[in-house]
């Protein structure tokens, strides 16, 4: 039986470790996806049963992200495999060149991902009735999948609405992509996806990513989470709990991290404050976060709790290289309780 089910795309990700992608020689290789980063934080770390629904083309770079996604506990039965014609004309995988960054010099994603497997997902592909008959809890998707093609948003919508149905938990991430919208409506047509898809949601993660009138309008100060989360609150009444990262950047290597969430019942929580968080590499840390808050709120511990969890596995998500956290359970709950970087043994 699956816990919970994640909707989205996954790619092979190539890292130059400390040094740029224009001269490399060699890359590490890892995979991740915005939304299944979230499911794989989730069974590694958390220990939930997870899945992912996703497509890839049946060749040896497929099978390499399905072995790296199977390394990582999370079930493949639910993706489809499109046949592979030899050189990718009318199916591929994605790749992603992913530097790190550091110090004034910022992380830096080169994205290979038009015309995947996974952006030409229709509605009607995918059985959602049989995937959440089977005792599945949660579900999550976002944005970044909405944004693949004209077609995706459709799935998510149609996935989300049966999740409904089923009395499963949704979750929805904006998660905004410029790339990925450019030449197709830009941030307006996001916007309007999103708003869409986050009416389907009990659970809004990176919710200050749906205030102003397009994404990434506005600059939310600390100051003003509180009402941002309380105009989102007003447009999406359905939603049981918004909550977000909150991020400074004084550096590549150096964030001042920490977190907000609002329920009904709770009103605003503000999470641990991280200040001069050292990083090593920031790609997947909110999809961490997302994860922490996903387990809490499963295991009913209550908000603030879960927005701990979220905020301390996000951040102990920047301390190793790839999209995927390495953290463990008993390291999360060490730095919720003010554990330090003290040799262990």
């Amino acid at each position: 039986m699956i816990d919970v089910v994640a909707l989205g795309e996954v790619m092979l990700r190539l890292d130059p470790g400390e040094g740029r992608i224009r001269t490399a020689r060699t890359f590490q290789v890892w995979e991740g996806g915005g939304e299944y980063n979230v499911v794989r934080g989730l069974r590694r770390c958390f220990g939930w049963r997870t899945a992912v629904v996703t497509a890839l083309a049946d060749n040896a770079v497929g099978r390499l992200v399905e072995d790296l996604i199977l390394q990582g506990g999370v079930d493949t039965s639910l993706i489809r495999w499109t046949p592979d014609d030899g050189i990718g004309r009318t199916a591929r995988n994605g790749l992603n060149f992913v530097e790190r960054g550091y110090g004034i010099r910022g992380a830096l994603g080169v994205s290979d991902r038009a015309h995947t497997a996974v952006s030409q997902l229709r509605k009607g592909d995918v059985d959602w009735d049989a995937v959440f008959s089977a005792g599945v809890r949660w579900f999550h998707t976002g944005g970044i999948f909405a944004g693949l093609s004209d077609t995706t948003v459709d799935v998510a919508d149609e996935a989300m609405a049966a999740a409904r149905r089923h009395g499963v938990t949704v979750s929805y991430d904006p998660n905004y992509r410029p790339s990925l919208w450019a030449g197709r409506g830009g941030a307006d047509a996001a916007r309007e996806a999103d708003l869409r898809l986050a009416r389907h949601a009990d659970v809004i993660v990176g919710a200050l990513g749906l205030t102003g009138t397009y994404p990434g309008q506005t600059r939310i100060g600390d100051g003003e989470v509180a009402d941002a989360l309380g105009e989102l609150a007003g447009l999406l009444p359905d939603a049981k709990v918004l909550a977000t990262t909150l991020r400074g950047v004084p550096s590549a290597g150096v964030n001042d991290w920490s977190s907000a969430a609002w329920s009904a019942e709770t009103g605003l929580i503000t999470g641990p404050r991280m200040p001069g968080l050292q990083v090593l590499d920031r790609i997947g840390s909110g999809d961490a976060f997302a994860a922490g808050l996903i387990h809490g709120l499963l295991d009913d511990a209550g908000l603030e709790r879960a927005l701990a969890y979220g905020t301390a596995h996000g951040a102990l998500a920047m301390t190793t290289p790839g999209d995927v956290s390495m953290a463990s359970l008993a390291e999360v709950e060490a730095l919720i309780t003010g554990g330090s970087a003290h040799v262990r043994r």
